[in-house]
C-alpha cells in the first residue's frame, strides 16, 4: 500500500547537497561547524540547480537583500524581497523556491535555534523576536538610516564565520541578537489584543495543517480553541489578511499540491488524505482553485 510522504525537513548539509550539489565548488565555502550557523554573500552561494519543492528547515535563515529581487513562497504566500527588506524564514516553516535566477545580492544567514538559547540567551528578550516565529510578519523594511548597522552587523558575522575552521558560536550569538535587536526596531509591532489574535490565528492554523484530512468546517476550529466562530473569524482575519474559512481551503489545496508534488498516490487516495471522499468532487475544487485539474498538475510537475 501506498503511503503519504511528509514535506521534506532539511538540515543545513543536506539542503546543500541536494540543492547546490555535493560536487560543487561552493561547497568548500562552507566548513565543519556550519550546519549551526554559516553568514556567506548570496551572490556567492545562491546558485541553485533546480527549484525547491515544498520543504523544512531546522534552522532559521534571514535574507538581507541589497540589490535585485528575491521571490519565495512561505506557506500559500508569495513574498518578493526588494533591496533594503530582509526576509526571514523561520526553523519549522514550510517555504519553496520556483524561481532559481540568482540575479539578487544581499547576504544569507542561517543558524540553528540552539545557538540563540546558549551562554547569553534571554528566553523575555527572545520572545520579542516575531519575525523568528512562523506566524511573525517575516518581512522587514530596512530604513536608509539604519543600513550601515545591519550591513555591518552581517560583515561582522561574515567574517567571523571566514575566519577561522570553529567559529566562536559565543561571539556569533552576540552579534545576532545585536542584529535582531535592530530588525526589531523596524519589524511591525502588534499591541497586546493583536498579539493574542496571532496566537489564536497560529494555533488556529496549526489545528487545520494537523486536521485537514477530517475538519474542515470553522465550527469545529473554534470549539477547539473555545471561542466563537465570529471571533475566530475575526482574530484571523485581522492578522492575516484572510478568513478562517480561506486558510482552510488554501490549505487543502496546499496539502494536495505537496501529495502531488512529493508522493506517487492516486487522485482518489490524495483526495482521502485532504478529506474529500468524493475524489470528484475534489478534482472540481482543485480545478476551480488552481485552474487546472490535478492530474494536469501532476503533470505540469512531471515536466519540470
Amino acid at each position: 500500500m501506498k503511503t503519504a510522504e511528509k514535506v521534506k525537513t532539511y538540515e543545513l548539509k543536506g539542503f546543500r547537497e541536494k540543492f547546490i550539489g555535493s560536487e560543487n565548488p561552493l561547497q568548500q565555502l562552507f566548513k565543519s561547524n556550519s550546519d549551526h550557523f554559516f553568514c556567506l554573500k548570496l551572490e556567492e552561494i545562491m546558485q541553485l540547480q533546480y527549484p525547491v519543492p515544498p520543504s523544512k528547515h531546522v534552522c532559521h535563515t534571514l535574507l538581507f537583500i541589497t540589490s535585485g529581487i528575491h521571490i519565495i513562497n512561505l506557506g500559500f504566500e508569495e513574498y518578493k524581497t526588494l533591496p533594503c527588506e530582509i526576509i526571514v524564514v523561520p526553523a519549522g516553516q514550510i517555504f519553496s523556491i520556483e524561481d532559481i535566477n540568482s540575479n539578487y545580492q544581499g547576504y544569507i544567514c542561517q543558524l540553528h535555534p540552539d545557538i540563540l538559547i546558549s551562554k547569553y540567551g534571554n528566553r523575555e528578550t527572545l520572545h520579542d523576536f516575531d519575525f523568528l516565529k512562523i506566524w511573525g510578519n517575516p518581512k522587514i523594511s530596512v530604513p536608509e538610516k539604519d543600513f550601515p548597522f545591519i550591513t555591518n552587523l552581517l560583515n561582522r558575522l561574515e567574517a567571523e564565520y571566514l575566519k577561522t575552521e570553529t567559529v566562536n558560536l559565543d561571539l556569533i550569538q552576540s552579534y545576532l541578537m545585536a542584529l535582531f535587536c535592530e530588525m526589531n526596531i523596524n519589524a511591525i509591532k502588534t499591541s497586546k489584543n493583536t498579539a493574542a489574535a496571532h496566537v489564536i490565528s497560529a494555533r488556529f492554523r496549526e489545528l487545520i495543517y494537523a486536521g485537514i484530512k477530517t475538519n474542515h468546517q470553522v465550527n469545529y476550529y473554534a470549539d477547539q480553541l473555545n471561542i466563537t466562530p465570529n471571533h475566530l473569524n475575526k482574530s484571523v482575519k485581522s492578522t492575516t489578511g484572510k478568513s478562517a474559512a480561506k486558510w482552510i481551503e488554501e490549505t487543502i489545496l496546499l496539502e494536495a499540491k505537496y501529495l502531488l508534488f512529493q508522493t506517487t498516490l492516486s487522485i482518489s487516495e490524495i483526495a482521502m488524505q485532504v478529506g474529500h471522499e468524493d475524489h470528484s468532487y475534489f478534482s472540481r475544487f482543485f480545478k476551480k482553485h488552481e485552474g487546472i485539474t490535478p492530474i494536469q498538475y501532476r503533470k505540469l510537475i512531471d515536466k519540470s
